[in-house]
């Protein structure tokens, strides 16, 4: 990455993230952007993927599975 080049805002990451999620029938209700180092002068603030149940789990599992080409 070049020095011209901005880092974007965590929460416009966490939003795109979100928007992909929510696109393959995904739903983790506590993302969020970590407080403390969203907070900070770090130019890589930490995404908080939060609790989800046990459903969640299972449809993110299936996703990300199908998208590795295939259940294992």
């Amino acid at each position: 990455m070049t020095s011209s080049k901005r880092v974007r805002p965590t929460e416009e990451v966490v939003e795109e993230l979100r928007a992909a999620l929510t696109g393959v029938g995904v739903v983790l209700p506590s993302l969020t952007v970590d407080p403390v180092t969203g907070a900070s002068d770090e130019p890589f603030a930490l995404v908080s993927l939060g609790r989800c149940n046990v459903g969640t789990a299972q449809r993110l599992t299936a996703v990300l599975r199908g998208l590795a080409g295939g259940e294992a």
